[in-house]
C-alpha cells in the first residue's frame, strides 16, 4: 500500500483501522477520484465474515477531507440499508459526530457497519420460510459470536451458511510466547440448503472446520476427523461432542510443545547447540555439523503431531553452491529408523547415526554438482 500517496488524514483513519481491528481486515485496492491531484483517497476494504470476507468501498473526497467518507456496500447486500433501518429519530452512528482529525472514526465506523451487517443477514436468515432452519436457529440461539448469511443467485441455489465459534478457550494464553496479533479461534462452517418442503429425514448439512492459518504452528485442523452427523441431528446436539473432541486435542496439541523442545534438547549431545530455533513453537531447529573437513548444516521440521510422525531431515552445504550462489541442499527425508516409542534420547542417537553415513552420500552430490556446473 503506498501510503505516501494517501492524503495525511485518510491515511492516518486508515492506518488505525488495520492496526487496531481485532479482525485481519485487508485493503484490496486504492484508487484516485481524481485524474488530476493523483491523491488516493478511495479504497476497497475485505472484511472478515461468517468466514468469508465483504467487500466495501470506502469512497473519500481528498478536496473535501473534513466530509465523512461514503460506504459502498457489494451489489448483493443492495438491501442493507443500515441507518436507514435504525430511524431517523436518534441516530447516534458513527456518521452523527464524524471529526475528520481523529484517527479512530473510520474504525468505529467499520465495527459498527459490521455489526449491523451481522443483524441484517441474521433478520433475512429468520425470515426464510423452512421448517430446518428455524428449528436450528431457535436450537441455537444462545450460542454467542455465531454469524449467519444468506445466499442466493441466479445459477446457485438457497443456501444458510453458519459460522459457530468452538471452544470456550484462550488459545493465546495457552501458548508460552504467544505471537498472535489476534486471537486464535476454531470454527464450524455449518452450511444448510434451503428447503421449502417439510422432509422427514434431511440429509447432513456441509461441515468444515476453519481456523486462522496462524493456528498451524499449533494445531493442524485438516488432520482433525469430524464426528459423524446422525441422521435427525441438529447443531444443538452435535456441537457438545465436537468440542469435546477438539478441546482433548488441543491441550494435547500445546503439552506437545514441550516433548518437541526436549528432543531439541536431546539432539545437543550430538550436535551441539542448534544455530537457529524456533523458542515458541519448537518445530525448526538447525544445527551445525561435520564430517572431517565437510561442514553442512541440518535443519530439523518437526511436525505438530510429533512424535506419531517423525522430523523432516534436509542437509546443507556451507563449502558447495549452485550457479546463483545459493548453498547446495538435499531433499527433504524422513527416510531414516524411527519408532514413536522410542525415548528422546534413543530418537535423537538414531538419527545422528543415520547422518553419520548420509551426510558421505550428500558430499558426494554435492561434490558431482559442482563438477557439473564447469
Amino acid at each position: 500500500m503506498a501510503i505516501d500517496t494517501v492524503p495525511p488524514l485518510i491515511g492516518a483513519q486508515l492506518n488505525y483501522l488495520l492496526s487496531h481491528s481485532p479482525l485481519p481486515i485487508k485493503v484490496e485496492q486504492m484508487w484516485s477520484g481524481s485524474k488530476h491531484h493523483g491523491l488516493l483517497d478511495r479504497f476497497s476494504l475485505l472484511i472478515p465474515y461468517c468466514l468469508d470476507y465483504i467487500k466495501w468501498d470506502v469512497v473519500y473526497n481528498a478536496f473535501y477531507p473534513l466530509a465523512a467518507p461514503d460506504i459502498i456496500f457489494g451489489p448483493e447486500d443492495e438491501c442493507f440499508r443500515p441507518f436507514h433501518a435504525a430511524g431517523e429519530g436518534d441516530l447516534k452512528s458513527s456518521l452523527s459526530d464524524w471529526n475528520y482529525k481523529d484517527p479512530t472514526k473510520l474504525f468505529s465506523l467499520v465495527m459498527e457497519l459490521r455489526e449491523l451487517y451481522r443483524t441484517y443477514q441474521r433478520k433475512r436468515v429468520g425470515e426464510v420460510d423452512d421448517d430446518r432452519l428455524k428449528f436450528e436457529i431457535s436450537t441455537i440461539h444462545p450460542r454467542e459470536g455465531i454469524e449467519m448469511h444468506m445466499s442466493s443467485g441466479i445459477d446457485k441455489p438457497e443456501e444458510v451458511k453458519f459460522a459457530v465459534p468452538l471452544l470456550d478457550l484462550d488459545i493465546n494464553k495457552m501458548v508460552i510466547g504467544c505471537p498472535w496479533r489476534h486471537q486464535q479461534k476454531i470454527y464450524l462452517q455449518v452450511v444448510f440448503p434451503v428447503g421449502r418442503k417439510y422432509i422427514t429425514a434431511p440429509s447432513a448439512p456441509r461441515l468444515k472446520l476453519v481456523s486462522s492459518p496462524e493456528l498451524k504452528a499449533l494445531f493442524s485442523i485438516e488432520d482433525f476427523r469430524l464426528p459423524t452427523w446422525l441422521d435427525g441431528m441438529c447443531m444443538a446436539e452435535y456441537l457438545p461432542t465436537l468440542e469435546e473432541m477438539l478441546e482433548l486435542q488441543i491441550v494435547d496439541a500445546v503439552s506437545s510443545i514441550d516433548v518437541r523442545r526436549k528432543f531439541i534438547e536431546a539432539l545437543t549431545p550430538h550436535f551441539g547447540r542448534p544455530v537457529e530455533a524456533d523458542p515458541i513453537f519448537c518445530r525448526k531447529a538447525t544445527f551445525l555439523a561435520c564430517s572431517g573437513v565437510f561442514t553442512f548444516l541440518v535443519h530439523f521440521s518437526l511436525p505438530v503431531q510429533f512424535p506419531k510422525q517423525q522430523p523432516t531431515l534436509v542437509l546443507q552445504s556451507s563449502q558447495h553452491f549452485n550457479s546463483l550462489g545459493v548453498p547446495i541442499k538435499s531433499q527433504p527425508t524422513a527416510e531414516y529408523p524411527w519408532s514413536p516409542r522410542w525415548e528422546l534420547s534413543e530418537m535423537a542417537e538414531r538419527i545422528f547415526d543415520f547422518l553419520v553415513e548420509d551426510c558421505l552420500n550428500f558430499k558426494k552430490y554435492c561434490t558431482d554438482s559442482m563438477l557439473q556446473q564447469r
